[in-house]
């Protein structure tokens, strides 16, 4: 568990990921591996051929898509190389020493779940590279990817800034409590201003859940702000984060309270989608 990995497309977000994946390297002190993946396109028209036209001309038009699609692949794997030794060179100049590049064919999320044993923390786009520059749509990998991993998985905008302040969507449980035992163990994020938001009703055990843990974060040098909210939870997290200038949020995957729904389907989507900043997702 000791390579940062980045995975790096052609979208508009891959400078996103890399200097986010480079901001998590250097932090931790951890290698960065920056990863391509090329992923076979499938091609139409070879069976619809059969019957229209002559013996003949189907061969010579076969062997022409062939020739194609040989050098689609050629070009395919030069742009991979390309975009894998630009962010290489991006990494490098922001300051991260250890830089690995591998470039593999396959399924991306089936090449992450391969790597995983390799993965301290992994960074993907919040856009693919089929969504071109259309930033409210999310990679179609990504909800997939944070289902089968049981990595954390940080999901980068279209720019990146290092972050000052973090916020912490807890709700008092005991996936709350471990995502807590992340942030303190973890050490990416010491030294930085932290607010730990709950969005419920105003009883007394809760705030006392609420304290609870911000006095557990303050005695490992936290500097805590808390927030007991009440209202929808994706709406009341966004304007927090707007009132109170937040550059990241975390928060836990799959927990058993309302904020579970926000990994569990649409909601998952909207608060990828609609955030415009740095998410990382615990697991």
């Amino acid at each position: 568990m000791n390579n940062i990995i980045a995975c790096i497309d052609g979208s508009v977000v891959r400078d996103a990921v890399c200097d986010g994946a480079s901001w998590v390297a250097s932090r931790l002190s951890k290698p960065l591996l920056l990863l391509h993946t090329l992923e076979k396109q499938q091609q139409h028209g070879a069976d619809d051929l059969s019957g229209s036209i002559g013996l003949g001309a189907q061969s010579e038009l076969l062997a022409k898509m062939a020739q194609l699609d040989q050098e689609r692949g050629k070009l395919a794997l030069q742009l991979g190389r390309s975009l894998l030794d630009t962010a290489a060179t991006r990494a490098a100049a922001n300051g991260v020493e250890a830089v690995e590049t591998r470039l593999r064919h396959g399924n991306f999320v089936e090449e992450l779940v391969a790597l995983e044993g390799e993965a301290r923390l992994m960074v993907v786009g919040k856009t693919g590279l089929d969504h071109g520059d259309e930033l409210r749509s999310i990679g179609s990998h990504i909800e997939t990817l944070i289902r089968q991993v049981h990595t954390s998985v940080l999901i980068a905008p279209q720019t990146f800034r290092p972050p000052a302040r973090f916020m912490l969507a807890y709700d008092g449980r005991d996936t709350a409590n471990r995502s807590l035992d992340r942030i303190i163990s973890g050490g990416l994020l010491t030294g930085l201003d932290c607010h730990l938001v709950m969005v419920r009703g105003n009883s007394a055990a809760t705030e006392e859940r609420l304290e609870a843990a911000a006095d557990r974060l303050r005695s490992e040098g936290f500097p805590v702000t808390t927030a007991l909210l009440d209202g929808d939870i994706y709406e009341t997290l966004q304007s927090y984060k707007q009132d109170h200038d937040i550059d990241l949020m975390i928060m836990g995957a799959f927990a058993h309270s309302k904020v579970r729904h926000l990994f569990l389907g649409s909601n998952t989507l909207r608060m990828i989608e609609r955030t415009d900043i740095p998410l990382i997702v615990l697991r």
